[in-house]
């Protein structure tokens, strides 16, 4: 098994349960020196999609998962990791039980654009399920968002 961070809609634990069903959850924590933004407004369907990019004064809210390979292998389906929408890279990230290293998916797409108001309002619903502390879902719920056409 290796260890993945969820940032997304992942954060959702059902969600996680659906596609990783034989992946539990490790525990949540901080991605240091990342920050959560959007990109590829003219790939996604509904405005751009989340990812998120290094900035040395951020952090992001991550669930760390034990995953499986068969897991892994869904989950890049799900992600169109497969397709190369995303890519996956390693990070440290920090528990409460200490630092561990994980792997997530960036974007591979320029950063900019904005998200539709109902992803939005799906990736605040995901942190929230994923226990996220509630000024990080305040924050995500006051982001700027174009309105759903």
């Amino acid at each position: 098994m290796t260890l993945y961070a969820a940032y997304g809609t992942n954060l959702d634990p059902s969600r996680m349960r659906q596609r990783c069903p034989h992946s539990p959850l490790r525990g949540t924590g901080w991605l240091q020196g990342w920050r959560l933004t959007f990109a590829g407004e003219d790939i996604g369907w509904d405005g751009a999609m989340v990812t998120i990019v290094e900035d040395p004064f951020e952090q992001v809210f991550v669930a760390v998962y034990d995953i499986t390979d068969d897991d892994a292998a869904s989950l890049d389906q799900w992600e169109a990791a497969d397709l190369g929408l995303y890519r996956k890279t390693r990070v440290r990230v920090e528990l409460l039980s200490g630092e561990v290293v994980a792997w997530v998916y960036v974007l591979d797409a320029w950063e900019g654009g904005l998200p539709s108001a109902s992803y939005l309002g799906v990736l605040a619903e995901a942190a929230e399920a994923g226990d996220a502390p509630a000024d990080y879902v305040r924050a995500l719920r006051r982001r700027e968002c174009r309105s759903n056409q």
